[in-house]
């Protein structure tokens, strides 16, 4: 019996598709969250199962969030590698983002996914000068392990907003990641920056299956400084305002 499908062709860089192709099958195979089932994939589409969507459950949020806790914790080699067997560019979005290879998370998380946004979003000035010097400070003290903990790589989506959670008849399905190994806050402050459905049974559900450090609602700022930082690079200065504001909010948690 043939699945249906949805297909995507929409202009991108030429290993886009494969990039997320290899995301969502490296995230499978952690045996976690459910993903999106690739069918076809080539340099310019991607075929992917259809999901029914479902309204979303309080009893189906706290299956995610076990499941994601499980996800994570399959792990990753360093603190942004690839996903395994993927040598091309990584994406989130349609913005190449970069690839490494670091046993430090502060020094990955400043270098590869706060400062190169922010250099675009201060090109097109949707950040201001105060704001982005603001940004680099706090940067500089991430990149030097202030905040660094105990915590090993984890297997995470890397684009964890609402838009890419989708609440199907048996539960969550994940879509659209940014897969590499980073840090397993980064992927709940993710679901917390842009609203997901019954958020407090997702981390419920996590922290019971794994649970999370201690303070870490108040490091949701810190791992918001990523995705604030792509969006003020191409979604207004409204992103670059909150940007500064949560590097605001890091700043303050370094006194």
């Amino acid at each position: 019996m043939s699945t249906a499908a949805v297909v995507k062709s929409a202009p991108a860089a030429a290993d886009a598709y494969p990039a997320e192709a290899a995301g969502l099958r490296w995230l499978a195979a952690a045996g976690g969250a459910r993903v999106v089932r690739v069918l076809d994939v080539s340099s310019s589409t991607i075929m992917l199962e259809r999901i029914d969507e479902s309204p979303p459950t309080p009893e189906a949020a706290r299956r995610f969030g076990e499941a994601l806790a499980t996800t994570h914790r399959a792990g990753a080699p360093a603190f942004g590698s690839p996903p395994a067997g993927w040598t091309g560019r990584l994406f989130i979005g349609r913005r190449e983002m970069p690839a490494s290879s670091e046993s430090s998370w502060g020094s990955f998380y400043a270098r590869t996914r706060v400062l190169p946004f922010l250099a675009v979003a201060e090109r097109v000035g949707t950040i201001g000068p105060d704001g982005a010097r603001l940004v680099r400070d706090v940067c500089d003290a991430i990149a030097g392990g202030a905040l660094d903990d105990d915590e090993p790589p984890a297997r995470i989506h890397g684009d964890l907003w609402s838009g890419n959670v989708l609440w199907g008849a048996d539960g969550v399905v994940i879509i659209d990641p940014a897969a590499h190994g980073g840090h397993r806050e980064t992927d709940l402050a993710m679901l917390a920056l842009f609203g997901c459905p019954f958020l407090d049974e997702v981390v419920s559900g996590y922290d019971g299956a794994h649970p999370l450090g201690d303070g870490w609602r108040e490091r949701v700022p810190l791992h918001q400084l990523h995705p604030l930082a792509v969006h003020a690079a191409g979604h207004g200065p409204a992103y670059g305002r909150a940007l500064a504001e949560a590097a605001g909010r890091v700043a303050a948690s370094l006194l």
